[in-house]
């Protein structure tokens, strides 16, 4: 048999999360790190217009701001992939 390409792992994916009081957090787990990653954050945090904050490797933006997000991550040729329903 021939051997195949691994598939491609799709490591940032993108999820929402319903916190106290019905406030929405759009979540993007999964970020290349090192010196690009705040970088990456900020053109991400300006792109959706909202605040938000980098806890343990993930980024929190307020709101639902996934189709932004995901156009952000495709201008920059970063693979995504939604998570949850």
């Amino acid at each position: 048999p021939a051997l195949q390409a691994p598939p491609t792992r799709i490591g940032v994916r993108i999820h929402l999360e319903r916190r106290a009081s019905s406030r929405v957090v759009t979540v993007v787990t999964g970020l290349p790190s090192g010196a690009e990653l705040y970088g990456l954050v900020r053109t991400l945090k300006a792109a959706c217009g909202a605040g938000g904050t980098l806890k343990e490797g993930a980024l929190e933006l307020q709101g639902d701001h996934r189709e932004k997000v995901e156009s952000a991550l495709t201008e920059r040729r970063i693979p995504w992939k939604r998570a949850g329903g």
